[in-house]
Formats: C-alpha cells, sequence, structure tokens
C-alpha cells in the first residue's frame, strides 16, 4: 500500500526547514547572489550547521541525525526552494559523506564521518571532474602513483563543488590509466594538506552562493589508510554515491521550480491588464497550471526514488529519472515564469531571474541530462 502523507516526524522537520529556510536563508539569498567572485559566506555554513542540517544524512552512530532519503527530499526543498545556491553546499558535502558511507572502510566512517557531523560547520567535497574527464570517468588522469607508505597524487580537479572551503576532500584518482574504470580508486584528502592548493574560483551563472572551482595536487602524499575501501573500487563506489545523492539534486531543481511558480502565481494572482487579473486569462492559468502538474511530477518521482533507497530496493533507474526530470523541469518553469512576468521577470528587482540562472546549472550537475538518460536506457 503506497501513502503520500507524512508521518509527523517528517512534518515537523518540513517545518522546522522551512522555518529556517524563511529566517536564515531568504533574507540574505539575493545579495550573496549579486556579491562578484568568489562571494562565500562561512556564516552560511554556520547556520547550517547549528540548525544540525550538515548532519542530515551521517548515521547516528557517527553522530549524525542520520534521516532517511525521503524526509532528506522533503526539507532540502524548503532549503532550495529559498536559495539553491546555499542548498549546493549541503549538497556538495553530502556527495563526499554518500562516498564513505557507500565505500568507505568500518575505521574510514568512524573517523570521518563525525568530523563532518559537528557543530563546527565542516564540510566535505567530492572531486572527479577533469578537464578532459567527467561523465567520462574512464578518462581520469589525475594520478596515484604508489609509494612506500601510501599514495602520491599529482594532476587537476576542475569545477569542484566546495573547492577552497571543504575541509575534507574525497578525491577520484587512477593508479593505472590503462586499466580504466577498474583502475580507479577515491582517495581521503583532508585540506591543508602538504601540495593541495585551490587554482581558479568560478565565476558561475547561477548558483553563486555555492564555490566552484580548481584544485591542484602537487605530490600530494596520502597514507595507506586513505584509500577508501579496497584496491580498485573507486568507480563503483562513486557510482553508488551519485546514485544516492540524486534525490538531492533532484529535490533542489523542485525547490526552484516551486519558487519560480509561487513567484508567478502571486504576481499574475495581483497584476491587472485589460481590467482584470493576468489569472483570469486562459493562456496564462493554462501555463501555470502545467507547472503544478510539471513540478508534483517531479516530486513524486523523487519520492519514489527515495522510497525504494529507504527501504533497500534497486533505484538506479528511478534515481536518474529523478533527476533528469526534475531538472528539465526546473528549466522550463523557471523560462515560462519569466514570461509571465514580462518585463518585471527580466529584472533583478526580483528573484526570477535569479531561479531562471540556478535552474539552468541543475541540468548538467551531478550528471548532465544525456548522462541521466544513457543511465536509464541501460537499465530498461
Amino acid at each position: 500500500m503506497i501513502g503520500f502523507t507524512l508521518s509527523e516526524e517528517q512534518a515537523a522537520l518540513q517545518v522546522k526547514a522551512r522555518r529556517f529556510a524563511d529566517t536564515q536563508m531568504r533574507p540574505y539569498a539575493a545579495k550573496i547572489d549579486s556579491l562578484p567572485s568568489p562571494n562565500f559566506d562561512r556564516s552560511v555554513v554556520e547556520r547550517f550547521a547549528a540548525a544540525g542540517l550538515t548532519q542530515l544524512v551521517v548515521p547516528v552512530e557517527y553522530g549524525g541525525l542520520g534521516v532517511g532519503s525521503l524526509t532528506m527530499a522533503i526539507m532540502c526543498e524548503e532549503l532550495a526552494a529559498a536559495c539553491a545556491g546555499m542548498s549546493t553546499i549541503l549538497a556538495g558535502s553530502m556527495l563526499a559523506i554518500n562516498c564513505l558511507r557507500a565505500g568507505g572502510t568500518p575505521e574510514q566512517k568512524a573517523k570521518y564521518l563525525p568530523l563532518l557531523a559537528d557543530k563546527k560547520g565542516r564540510l566535505g567535497a567530492l572531486a572527479i571532474t577533469e578537464t578532459d574527464a567527467g561523465s567520462d570517468m574512464g578518462a581520469i588522469s589525475l594520478l596515484a602513483k604508489k609509494t612506500k607508505d601510501g599514495f602520491a597524487l599529482s594532476g587537476s580537479k576542475y569545477y569542484i563543488s566546495n573547492a577552497g572551503i571543504a575541509d575534507l576532500y574525497i578525491v577520484l584518482a587512477t593508479t593505472d590509466p590503462a586499466k580504466k574504470y577498474t583502475g580507479l580508486d577515491l582517495f581521503i584528502v583532508p585540506a591543508g594538506s602538504s601540495g593541495l592548493s585551490t587554482g581558479k574560483i568560478e565565476d558561475k551563472l547561477g548558483l553563486r552562493a555555492s564555490q566552484t572551482g580548481e584544485l591542484i595536487f602537487d605530490n600530494v602524499r596520502v597514507p595507506a589508510t586513505g584509500l577508501v575501501g579496497r584496491p580498485g573500487t573507486g568507480f563503483l563506489a562513486t557510482m553508488q554515491a551519485l546514485d544516492l545523492s540524486r534525490p538531492a539534486a533532484a529535490v533542489c531543481c523542485i525547490g526552484i521550480a516551486r519558487a519560480a511558480y509561487e513567484a508567478a502565481l502571486e504576481y499574475t494572482r495581483k497584476r491587472v491588464q485589460f481590467g482584470r487579473p493576468l489569472f483570469s486569462q486562459q493562456a496564462v492559468a493554462f501555463a501555470l497550471a502545467d507547472m503544478a502538474v510539471s513540478i508534483d511530477a517531479a516530486r513524486l518521482l523523487t519520492w519514489r526514488a527515495c522510497d525504494l533507497i529507504d527501504n533497500g530496493g534497486q533505484f538506479t533507474r528511478e534515481a536518474c529519472m529523478a533527476k533528469l526530470f526534475a531538472s528539465e523541469t526546473a528549466e522550463r518553469v523557471t523560462s515560462q515564469a519569466m514570461h509571465l512576468l514580462g518585463a518585471a521577470g527580466y529584472s533583478r528587482d526580483l528573484p526570477l531571474e535569479k531561479y531562471y540562472r540556478d535552474a539552468k546549472a541543475t541540468t548538467v550537475l551531478e550528471g548532465a541530462s544525456e548522462i541521466q538518460r544513457h543511465i536509464i536506457a541501460g537499465e530498461l
């Protein structure tokens, strides 16, 4: 029997997340978005940590809240509706946490997960993308050379969420480029490691409250205990982490789309043209109806994927479907909302143009739409 009624705990956490978003995110969103890059605001993370939001997906035994995937989705939608850029900071840290959950040894989990769950606002980051590798992980060139007591990492990573601000990096590198996927491993690299530096910070179109940039590895030493899981399992652990994180990416898209829809709905109810509110025009009302349907469909796809995760089912296809549909819904809905507001929607006096810029990024992050379709087709 499938039900859609939230539990008392989920409803309470949804209210908590919405209040936090309204008081601790929304008032600062426009200001942070308008600052020149780099514009990361550490106080954002401090507020997240104080509210326990950096601990959401860390298991209880490691000091986290250990909420299920569905509860996470319900809460993170509220955060993303206030500011997707700030929410992306959390999402980037969740990727690192999910890598440790998926592939880490018991010792690694016991050492590092509590650090990412404390109230100091420590952040994680997953470093995959390179100039010639990202979607094609088999082309990863950052080299992990075996040493007497561990590994030495050399190379660069690009477009990394939380680059330069994370306290802990989970880095995908190759021990043997000829082996492609089977030569990939994940490595734990604390910030401040000798030889690790931050390169260019991207000046992005959207999601500007989050920091994205380059990481440079110059013979960064990693002890043998810094290898995540068993040798040769880096690709599998990374894919598992991405599967777990795609519902979080999907709810970020849903939050953006919902915020744009609600802004358009309010505006068209108040804006009078030809002697009556815009909403009374059938073309306008039908456009808003289509937006509402798409947002609800994206949410239900995401909730299904989350439910499968929480109940131990197979969820790769469903997670990709949710992320694909939600990201394309966000792009379409924000564009329609801007159109309904006309010139007002194009103005920076209203948040529609920010939602529009934020939405565009969602079709690229954590696997572009084409990659989602590729995975879905393979699952079929």
